[in-house]
């Protein structure tokens, strides 16, 4: 679609996933077995044509960027336009701007030599099946200078009470935004604008010390900008803190909720070329996602594992995450525990967590 360019803003997505965000930003925290949370948006862009996309990013980003290397594996390693990753850039002594408005004064090149007239804007938080296509034929039909996408959600979770809420009135026009706990119209962090108008709206910001744009330009401007609605209904899921990562992996091992999120459009991912996963004739495995590569000698229940893991002889392996290449020795026992990458958990070893408040084993350590 060569009307819309994306920003993927990550300015403020550090370090709400505790041990998960010690090494890495939130955008690069593996989910479901073998993809990055970065994976859906990106994946929701390129799925609607969008072949201009930059991310703005500030620190912890070595890992997101060995994930994403060039674009390829989302057909955005181009000559013209691809996948542009940009850090702030302090080199120019006259510069006021503050926040995430930082990205954009100081990456001004990357706007005014991308062709497209709108721009999506988004997070990475929010995991969804948006049909950018569809968001835009209603921004342009409406007249809106701004589309916010938001889902009614059937129901409140821990994670919802740190997002945003929008009141829609009958012609589909926000009516306000706000944070009203027992309000289900989520605002998914996502919304489309004119390039042009964004420019003018980051200018104003900028000269009047502003420092976070949805804020500043959108939600305390409310009466001089005509804002519309976008009601989406597919799968939703928020992920902003250990706990609500922990429940939405977990929610993925019911049929209807993985079917949902992967069928129609593709989920794209970095390509890495595993064996099958092997399975010794001692293996048990229930209700679990396995990736490739993995070597399963124990039990595993209701467990999400990446690609690589070694399971030992006599091990169990219950409601729990296992990310890439962790080893568990013969008969240790997990439950309820979330495992960063290179894990090595000794032989008899047992680590217990609660599915309200998972256990988290940091990268790298050895137990």
């Amino acid at each position: 679609m060569k009307e819309l360019i994306g920003v993927i803003n990550l300015d403020d997505e550090l370090d709400q996933l505790n041990e998960l965000t010690y090494f890495r930003c939130g955008a690069a925290v593996p989910f479901a077995g073998r993809y990055r949370l970065i994976d859906f948006i990106l994946s929701n862009m390129t799925n609607a044509g969008i072949v201009d996309i930059a991310l703005f990013v500030r620190r912890k980003y070595r890992s997101l960027m060995d994930h994403l290397g060039e674009g390829k594996s989302w057909d955005l390693d181009r000559n013209h336009g691809g996948l542009f990753i940009l850090p702030p850039d302090w080199n120019d002594p006259t510069d006021t701007s503050l926040g995430d408005l930082q990205h954009v004064h100081n990456n001004m090149d990357f706007f005014h030599r991308s062709s497209g007239s709108h721009m999506v804007h988004s997070g990475s938080r929010h995991i969804s099946k948006v049909d950018l296509r569809e968001v835009y034929k209603q921004h342009i039909s409406s007249g809106n200078d701004v589309t916010l996408v938001y889902k009614k959600v059937e129901e409140l979770r821990p994670e919802h009470e740190a997002c945003l809420r929008i009141d829609v009135d009958e012609q589909g026009q926000v009516t306000d935004i706000h944070k009203e706990l027992d309000h289900s119209n989520i605002y998914i962090e996502m919304f489309i604008i004119d390039k042009y108008k964004y420019l003018e709206l980051v200018k104003d910001c900028i000269a009047h010390g502003k420092n976070q744009f949805f804020r500043d330009a959108i939600q305390e401007n409310r009466d001089r900008l005509k804002i519309g609605a976008y009601a989406y209904d597919g799968y939703h899921a928020v992920i902003n803190s250990v706990e609500s990562y922990f429940a939405n992996s977990m929610d993925l091992l019911n049929r209807e909720n993985y079917t949902e999120l992967f069928r129609d459009q593709p989920i794209s991912t970095k390509i890495k070329y595993e064996v099958p996963t092997r399975y010794t004739e001692n293996a048990e495995v229930k209700n679990s996602l396995v990736a490739n590569g993995c070597t399963i000698a124990g039990q595993v229940e209701n467990s999400i594992l990446f690609r690589g893991v070694q399971i030992g002889k006599g091990a169990r392996i219950s409601n729990s995450i296992l990310m890439q290449k962790c080893v568990i020795e013969d008969n240790a026992v997990i439950e309820n525990v979330i495992m960063d990458k290179d894990v090595h958990l000794s032989r008899g070893v047992t680590l217990m967590g609660d599915t309200r408040k998972p256990f988290v084993i940091a990268k790298s350590s050895q137990i």
